[in-house]
């Protein structure tokens, strides 16, 4: 088993689509990126994508076609924050 290095949070506008995540078919999806995050935010697995501008410095990461999980890294405090976890609002 891979050891935590990074420690993650959340902003709180992402928290209110954590429930929904929850509660879909996408939760599995979700803990493997949650435990990529912990171990090495830049692995190149789950559709890891670097974002250009406007979104310069944000990473994301497909939890399916339509919804995925965008985050910034502190490489000096090894934290990664996670701003978004999917697109509900603009696919409804």
């Amino acid at each position: 088993m891979k050891q935590s290095n990074w420690q993650v949070k959340m902003v709180r506008s992402a928290r209110g689509d954590l429930k929904k995540v929850r509660q879909s078919y996408l939760r599995d999806t979700f803990s493997e990126i949650l435990a990529t995050l912990k171990t090495n935010p830049f692995e190149e697995t789950q559709s890891f994508e670097k974002l250009t501008p406007p979104a310069a410095g944000k990473y994301s990461r497909r939890l399916n076609g339509q919804h995925r999980v965008v985050y910034k890294v502190d490489k000096a405090k090894q934290i990664v924050t996670i701003l978004s976890l999917s697109a509900w609002p603009h696919y409804k």
